[in-house]
């Protein structure tokens, strides 16, 4: 199977014209970003974020920091961690720090996280953790990890809304078992974000949970938008298809991630790297064209 890095350097050489390398860097330095609102507030956020499941489970920073920085730098602003992602909360807080005091002026990230444990105190207390990991007093989105002891995280997240210690609440699974679940909460439930799965080989969600949110105003955190990387591997050795010239995209990751922010309910994809030229490449999706519903099934067709 072609890895994210082969699949981008076989898709640069087969298309390194002048042409298209000029497109690339207008992609890079544009400061016309693709958002979307957060349905509750109408706050706009950019929609490409970042993961850090996996990438970002690390004693040592050096290596990641330029990630961040970059990533920081090109507009993302959206950073999804977990207490389940080992050392990533204390990494993400660690590099924020010393980035910020190289530079007082480092754009503020929207930073989420998630609580993942049973009971009232327990969730309190590693909330608590979560955000000393990453240094900040007020969290912008706390979210209840794979819907672990829902009802009462639920109930302490929102006495923590009220008070102004975080800012959004939210609900997560990765699992297709528990659609049923998460489409009871956005439907019952008053809450601001959900997190799910959903790539162009996983579209599961657009059935009912993606209406379901864009009915009742819950904004859309995607999880595994490249299939935990598998896409890669279906489009080797494939040129790029007609459809990316007209949404400006260089690459097959750029396209995969623009096929999914064309769904209307789609607020932010967060694919996870640990590699400044990833992150370069993914935020590239962040500028250009937004497909609508004939560009993306172009997209499906032509894998």
């Amino acid at each position: 199977m072609w890895s994210r890095r082969q699949v981008l350097g076989a898709g640069l050489a087969l298309l390194a014209t002048p042409r298209l390398a000029a497109a690339k860097e207008r992609a890079m330095t544009s400061t016309d970003l693709i958002t979307r609102k957060i349905p509750s507030t109408g706050e706009l956020l950019p929609v490409i974020g970042l993961g850090s499941w996996q990438t970002f489970d690390v004693s040592d920073v050096t290596p990641l920091t330029p990630v961040l920085e970059r990533f920081l730098a090109l507009g993302g602003r959206v950073i999804d961690s977990s207490p389940m992602y080992g050392k990533s909360e204390a990494a993400i807080g660690t590099m924020l720090a010393a980035l910020t005091k190289a530079d007082p002026k480092t754009p503020k990230p929207f930073l989420a996280t998630k609580v993942w444990t049973e009971g009232k105190q327990a969730g309190i207390s590693q909330m608590k953790r979560s955000m000393s990991r990453l240094g900040v007093s007020r969290l912008d989105l706390m979210q209840i990890h794979n819907l672990v002891d829902w009802k009462t995280q639920l109930a302490t997240l929102r006495d923590w809304k009220q008070a102004g210690t975080i800012r959004y609440l939210g609900v997560t699974h990765y699992s297709h078992g528990a659609f049923d679940e998460l489409e009871k909460i956005i439907t019952t439930e008053n809450i601001d974000f959900v997190q799910l799965p959903y790539s162009v080989t996983d579209r599961a969600v657009e059935k009912r949970l993606l209406p379901a949110a864009l009915d009742k105003g819950v904004a859309v955190l995607v999880m595994q938008p490249f299939a935990s990387g598998g896409l890669f591997g279906k489009v080797k050795g494939k040129p790029l298809p007609a459809v990316a010239t007209e949404l400006g995209c260089t690459s097959w990751g750029q396209l995969f991630l623009k096929f999914l922010i064309g769904h209307p309910a789609v607020t932010c994809p967060i694919p996870a790297t640990s590699k400044v030229k990833h992150v370069e490449d993914n935020l590239g999706a962040m500028r250009g064209a937004v497909p609508d519903e004939a560009q993306r099934k172009k997209i499906l067709a032509a894998l």
